[in-house]
């Protein structure tokens, strides 16, 4: 529902569906960019976003007035668009993020002050409204303290206006950098904390499509933060339980849930196979994102988009290097069981929640300190990110569709030779990690 088939694969933490409150992060970061470096940023900016410190040196007295003088007049600009009912609630005081068919504005109420983001999606195209009305059914059916929660919707017929509750804590692995010390007993509260909001979805018959860290925000800075699900562009009803179905199938539940979707690093195999599949893609995206969390590293990684998509569809990833030796084996237990190939080996979120490593936090784990050799992956990662030509990578739309069909040729004949014998596709097998 929220992508096409012709959608195109979104860059890996560079580019895809504009989160509202990802795009404050940007936002709150580096306030005092003007927009057009803000944008450049955000393209370059890899993965793990760096903190405000390093964007840039401090500005003088003069460039300070400058910038906020654009910026006045960039909120000028945007207040014009802005329906007249809709401002007579809400004042407009900066726009946060822009996507394909919206742009995203902080605001304040005027009655009470409190800030909120608008999202304002443009709806007289079909996609545009394509788009608005999938995350519009999602978000106006959730409720939930770790999903983002929907205000209030004004709808008129070129425009629609998505009042959020607005996250100022955080991504993710910028709270994981900042505590200077980190656990893995942290890690399962952040993870328990997540694992219960997308339950909770699940249990809805929603499924998101594009977790990763980036997408996983902290309400406010203090360290009692709930942590919130967040950037519904892609999700979609459809595809509850652990099964993949298989055989012809018609209906837009079905084709909604064989749609090619999500950022590469974080997708499962059955997708990028092009085959039918559930809520369990969600389930292998939240491993890659204990993986993450755990190591500041990657299990699936290439310059390659090709050779990233093998790996995935392989499954094959390792436990080497620092910290590993650290890390439970508990810990890694709850990772196999989320990245088996078979989806329906995988752990359901519900069984994720109960598994020992979680249900416990980590109480028989090492109490040992990650922190220094998961901030070391992830400056390496960033480092190596930034440090990349972008004209040699695969990230335009023609070289990721070539590269998803070389894939898909290569795993179409192997799979063709594997199963003459049978005359069907054989399973997939479950993953052999190496410890």
């Amino acid at each position: 529902m929220g992508c096409g088939n012709t959608k195109v694969l979104p860059e890996a933490s560079k580019k895809g569906y504009v989160s509202v409150v990802q795009s404050l992060v940007a936002f709150s970061k580096a306030h005092g960019d003007d927009e057009s470096n803000k944008h450049a940023k955000k393209r370059r900016a890899p993965w793990f976003s760096t903190s405000a410190k390093n964007l840039q040196p401090a500005s003088s007295g003069q460039q300070q007035i400058l910038r906020e003088g654009r910026q006045q007049d960039r909120v000028a600009k945007y207040k014009d668009k802005f329906d007249p009912r809709v401002t007579a609630r809400y004042d407009i005081k900066a726009l946060i993020g822009r996507g394909s068919f919206s742009r995203v504005v902080r605001v304040e109420h005027r009655a009470t002050r409190q800030p909120f983001a608008i999202k304002m999606m443009e709806v007289e195209g079909p996609e545009g409204r394509e788009v608005c009305a999938s995350e519009l059914a999602v978000l106006q059916r959730v409720r939930h303290s770790h999903v983002i929660h929907l205000m209030e919707v004004f709808q008129f017929p070129q425009r629609v206006y998505m009042v959020l509750e607005l996250a100022t804590g955080g991504e993710l692995l910028d709270r994981v950098v900042s505590r200077g010390h980190f656990t893995e007993r942290d890690a399962t509260q952040a993870l328990r904390m997540v694992l219960t909001g997308v339950a909770y979805l699940h249990n809805l018959g929603i499924t998101h499509r594009d977790l990763k860290p980036e997408n996983l925000l902290y309400y406010h800075p203090g360290a009692d933060s709930r942590l919130l699900v967040t950037d519904f562009g892609l999700a979609t009803f459809g595809g509850a339980g652990s099964e993949v179905s298989s055989g012809d199938h018609s209906g837009a539940e079905t084709w909604s849930l064989r749609t090619t979707c999500g950022t590469p690093e974080y997708m499962a195999p059955e997708v990028l196979l092009s085959r039918p599949y559930s809520c369990a893609v969600d389930m292998w995206a939240l491993g890659v994102i204990a993986y993450i969390v755990l190591s500041g590293s990657m299990p699936f990684e290439d310059d390659s988009r090709t050779r990233l998509y093998r790996s995935i569809v392989r499954g094959k990833y390792s436990f080497h290097g620092d910290p590993w030796p650290s890390v439970s084996n508990l810990a890694k237990d709850f990772i196999h069981r989320l990245l088996p190939l078979d989806p329906a080996s995988r752990l359901s979120a519900d069984q994720a929640l109960r598994h020992p490593w979680v249900s416990t936090m980590a109480a028989s784990s090492s109490m040992k300190n990650l922190h220094r050799s998961i901030s070391q992956n992830l400056r390496q990662r960033a480092s190596r990110s930034s440090s990349r030509c972008p004209s040699g990578n695969e990230s335009s739309a023609d070289s990721t569709n070539v590269g998803l069909g070389k894939l898909m040729s290569l795993e179409g004949n192997q799979e063709q030779q594997q199963g003459r014998a049978s005359g069907r596709h054989p399973a997939i097998g479950a993953s052999t990690p190496s410890n």
